[in-house]
């Protein structure tokens, strides 16, 4: 059989898909590798704004100072804690939601459906949310920052789309053989629904590490903050006084700025290194939620 050879129009369109993806590409890899560069260069370099690709004048020393404030340490260790605690809590909710509005049994499903997709298009506003906190006892407290956010609209629509695919025929065979609703959800639905149960994980947990606003408005204790905000502060307030030390002058100025850039990427490295492996995740998670029931 004669293999079949690419014309010429398409060998071209092939090769110009190829460019686009390769342009694409590297405007995206550029500003990382801009940012890198600059926090591992010389701050005398970064200064003169020498740099534009590959380092110049190889130095960690705005990593070291990064990493002397105990602060930094801290804000890392609240962005860890809201990530790990905010998307156990938010994939349970979000799966007990999901499940329990997929049930044709359950009478009142589409009309609390509606109820959830109205907030996806209004909310109460910032005054009533920030006064509710505040009587609740929850300012200034890490709760604060989960409970508020314990479920998304989207993505319990998106769980209750995957959970009606589910072959009816497993959950009657389950209620004949006498198991409850509770049973069913944990023995069936979640057995079999490891896909959307990484989709809704990855997708809460990037969100939580990428959050700071909620911290600035919610929480004014530095020890409570995560390192978004941490990051903001020093980007924005050039709060950066104990990472300098003994610095003065123009040498304070020149590695102010090398430590600006050195946060960002210990900010964004984890998500950078992680989401390689996952993006099938988020490729799964977007062909899901393109069709809603």
């Amino acid at each position: 059989m004669q293999a079949y050879q690419k014309s010429l129009r398409e060998r071209i369109e092939d090769a110009l898909i190829a460019l686009v993806m390769l342009g694409a590409m590297a405007v995206t890899l550029y500003p990382f590798i801009y940012v890198f560069s600059l926090s591992v260069s010389d701050p005398q370099e970064v200064a003169k704004m020498s740099v534009w690709l590959f380092p110049k004048g190889f130095s960690l020393e705005a990593y070291k100072r990064a990493f002397s404030n105990p602060g930094l340490f801290t804000s890392y260790y609240n962005t860890i804690w809201y990530t790990v605690v905010g998307t156990g809590v938010n994939v349970a909710m979000t799966v007990l939601a999901g499940f329990t509005l997929s049930r044709r049994t359950f009478s009142s499903r589409h009309v609390i459906m509606m109820l959830i997709a109205f907030t996806m298009f209004f909310g109460g506003g910032l005054i009533p949310e920030y006064l509710l906190i505040k009587n609740l006892g929850l300012f200034d407290t890490r709760w604060a920052i989960i409970l508020p956010s314990a479920a998304s609209a989207f993505l319990i629509i998106m769980a209750r789309t995957f959970f009606q695919e589910i072959p009816e025929s497993l959950y009657e065979s389950a209620y004949i053989d006498g198991a409850n609703d509770a049973q069913i959800m944990w023995k069936i639905a979640i057995p079999l629904s490891k896909p959307i149960l990484a989709v809704l994980a990855l997708f809460y947990a990037v969100a939580h590490w990428n959050s700071y606003f909620p911290a600035m408005i919610y929480l004014t204790d530095p020890k409570l903050q995560p390192m978004q905000l941490y990051l903001m502060k020093l980007l924005i307030q050039e709060d950066n006084t104990m990472m300098l030390g003994s610095l003065t002058g123009f040498d304070r100025v020149l590695q102010s700025l090398s430590i600006k850039y050195a946060v960002i990427i210990i900010v964004i490295l984890p998500i950078v290194l992680i989401y390689p492996f996952l993006q099938r995740f988020f490729i799964k998670g977007v062909m899901i939620g393109s069709v809603k029931g």
